[in-house]
Parts: structure tokens; C-alpha cells; sequence
């Protein structure tokens, strides 16, 4: 199993030279993954980290591909129907090919429903415009001359450019997998199997790639630096090494692949600590 981190980029005071720090210590450190995180805007009553100070994580994702060499560079999640898919899917091939190949794409419909109403996108039409986003990146990640007719987009006598580095496109954790957020391990499990049954009920070969993003708080090591009230009715990785070791070795178990640790919650000096336990504790201990 895989390990990486949310990248800072919200809910305290924009400090690059921090980020900076975060990004290129989990690449020392030899973490498999950096993710960003997606809101445009937020609801002031919605009690959310992302409420401020939040970077733009298309902005974030092309800064991270010059500012590092080896790392995957993953989106959890870049939510589908705010953006005309068009020029996300150039901008996260762009991506790819600026970083050598180390796109990871989470993606999702979205659940704040007053973020919607404020960017002027039908909170109920988040579901078709997700797929049909899906479907065209599908085709402009493979198709240098792509012929595609969807509800509200139409291709044909175009060129598509740049092509992802990655083949035939880069990984997307959604329908062509699972990006689950916040859950225990038995939630996990189940969930696993329901995506499993559905996937070969449509008659899909192979198995999909489970992924989850999850809060990580470790006993001894963790300082608060927002108000922890953000974390409310949310399942947290916490407890001393070994604790966290085994439910991690749980979540393995149960058929994830890949887990996005959100240390965002810590001190930045805190996070930098977390990335070295991460990094020689937790790691070793759950690599396939």
C-alpha cells in the first residue's frame, strides 16, 4: 500500500515557503504521493477547513510539478461540475507531462450544495455533468482526434493537445475506481465490495483501484493549529506508531491501494515531524 499527504494549502495563513517545505520533505522522505483539494468558494456558515485561505489546487498542482522530481501528484478531488471540463482535462494533461508523468486524478460531484448556487451550477445536475466530464476526459486523454457528442459539448475536427505522458491516460479514482473519504475500516470493506459487485455487473474486467483520504493525528507528535471543531462526525487515523500501523495494515487488508493522509489540521513544524513517521514508521510497515 501506498502512503502520501494533503498538501496545506488551506485553513491557515498562505505561507509558500512553508509549502515549499512540506512538498520537498515528503519527497525526500520518499512518501509515494503529495494531493491537493478542491473548493472555489465556501459557504460561511459551513464549518470546513477550506472556509479560508485556500489556493486554488489547479494553480497548486502545476507549481508542485516544478517544485518536485519523483513524487505522484494527486487531486482529492477536483470536483467535476464546477469547471467547464474542457480546459480541465488540457490543464491536468499539461500537468502530466510537466511532471513527467505523475498525475493522479481524484475526481467527484460534489456535496456543498450553497458552493453551487454560488457558481451558478445546478446542485442537481452534478451527477450528468460529472459523467459526461469523465467521458471527455476519457476521450482527450487518448484521442489526438477525438469525435465526441455529449449533452452540452460536441468534437469533431479538432486536435488535442498535449497528450498525457502517462498510457493510455493517467489513473482516475472515481467510476474507474474509489476515492473514499473519512472511513473506518469496516465502511472501507463494505464499501469495497459494493464497488466490486457493481463493477463486474456491468461486465468490467480487472479490479478497480481503491484509494482513501483520511485525517491523520499522531499521538505525542500532533499540535493543533486550526480549531479542531473542522474534524466533527469525521473518522481520524489516530493513536501512537503502532496503533496507527495496524489500522492502516486494515485498511490494506480490505483492498485499498493508496492512502492520502491529511495532516493538515498540525502546526506546519508538526507536519514536517508526521512526514518522518510517516515516512520511516508507518510506510515500511504496510508496503506491499
Amino acid at each position: 500500500m501506498k502512503l502520501g499527504i494533503c498538501l496545506p494549502h488551506y485553513g491557515r495563513p498562505i505561507e509558500v515557503p512553508r509549502m515549499l517545505d512540506v512538498a520537498r520533505h515528503a519527497e525526500v522522505q520518499g512518501l509515494d504521493s503529495i494531493w491537493v483539494t478542491d473548493h472555489v468558494v465556501v459557504p460561511n456558515d459551513a464549518n470546513l477547513i477550506y472556509r479560508e485561505d485556500m489556493l486554488d489546487p489547479l494553480a497548486v498542482l502545476p507549481w508542485l510539478a516544478g517544485v518536485t522530481s519523483r513524487i505522484a501528484l494527486g487531486t482529492s478531488v477536483v470536483i467535476l461540475p464546477y469547471r467547464s471540463p474542457i480546459p480541465v482535462a488540457k490543464l491536468l494533461a499539461s500537468v502530466d507531462v510537466l511532471s513527467g508523468g505523475r498525475l493522479l486524478v481524484g475526481a467527484a460531484i460534489g456535496w456543498l450544495e450553497g458552493e453551487f448556487e454560488a457558481l451558478g451550477v445546478p446542485f442537481k445536475e452534478r451527477v450528468s455533468r460529472s459523467e459526461e466530464a469523465l467521458e471527455l476526459f476519457r476521450t482527450l486523454w487518448t484521442q489526438e482526434h477525438p469525435k465526441l457528442e455529449t449533452r452540452r459539448h460536441r468534437l469533431a475536427d479538432v486536435t488535442v493537445s498535449p497528450m498525457p505522458l502517462q498510457k493510455p491516460r493517467p489513473p482516475i479514482y472515481v467510476g474507474g475506481g474509489w476515492h473514499a473519504t473519512s472511513q473506518t475500516v469496516e465502511q472501507l470493506r463494505q464499501g469495497v465490495e459494493t464497488v466490486r459487485r457493481f463493477w463486474k455487473e456491468v461486465g468490467r474486467s480487472g479490479e478497480p483501484a481503491v484509494s482513501l483520504r483520511i485525517p491523520i493525528l499522531i499521538e505525542g507528535v500532533h499540535r493543533p493549529a486550526v480549531d479542531m471543531s473542522f474534524l466533527r462526525g469525521r473518522h481520524v487515523i489516530g493513536g501512537s506508531p503502532a496503533q496507527i500501523v495496524e489500522e492502516l495494515r486494515g485498511f490494506r487488508d480490505a483492498g485499498c491501494e493508496h492512502i492520502a493522509l491529511e495532516v493538515s489540521y498540525s502546526t506546519y513544524p508538526t507536519i514536517l515531524e508526521t512526514i518522518d513517521v510517516i515516512a520511516e514508521r508507518l510506510r515500511p510497515a504496510v508496503a506491499d
